[in-house]
């Protein structure tokens, strides 16, 4: 069967139960029509880059589906029906990505980074030029 990738932005007045209960949705609905979800990450609130029906931020959940067509036709239709995702998209992929997706990664990232702790290992340039004077 075909793989596809499906990402679903929901409201931002939504709670995270009612975020989770949108991806079991989802899930029932390709189980339902002969596919299986291999994946499903929740990326949490995160801010989008214009308003979307007056939402400033939304919550992002991605979802690798191994399914046909018919299934994601099906999908797709439920979400242009549900009021509570506003912007959906899915593509079709040659294989999943193994692991966390590139946004969990990039989030790891980040962590890593701000745990440097202070900076005093850095060599004082300051000392070196009067040094050198």
């Amino acid at each position: 069967m075909p793989l596809y990738e499906h990402v679903f932005l929901a409201r931002q007045d939504l709670a995270q139960a009612q975020v989770d209960a949108l991806a079991e949705n989802a899930t029932n609905i390709i189980q339902d029509n002969g596919g299986k979800i291999a994946k499903t990450e929740t990326w949490g609130l995160r801010s989008i880059a214009y308003r979307i029906a007056k939402n400033r931020k939304a919550h992002y959940v991605m979802l690798d589906i191994d399914g046909p067509p018919a299934a994601i036709a099906e999908l797709e239709r439920q979400s242009n029906i549900n009021e509570d995702v506003i912007r959906f998209l899915t593509i079709r992929v040659d294989e999943h990505e193994k692991g966390p997706s590139a946004m969990m990664r990039r989030g790891d990232k980040e962590r890593s980074r701000s745990d440097r702790g202070d900076r005093d290992d850095r060599p004082n340039f300051r000392a070196r030029e009067e040094e050198v004077e």
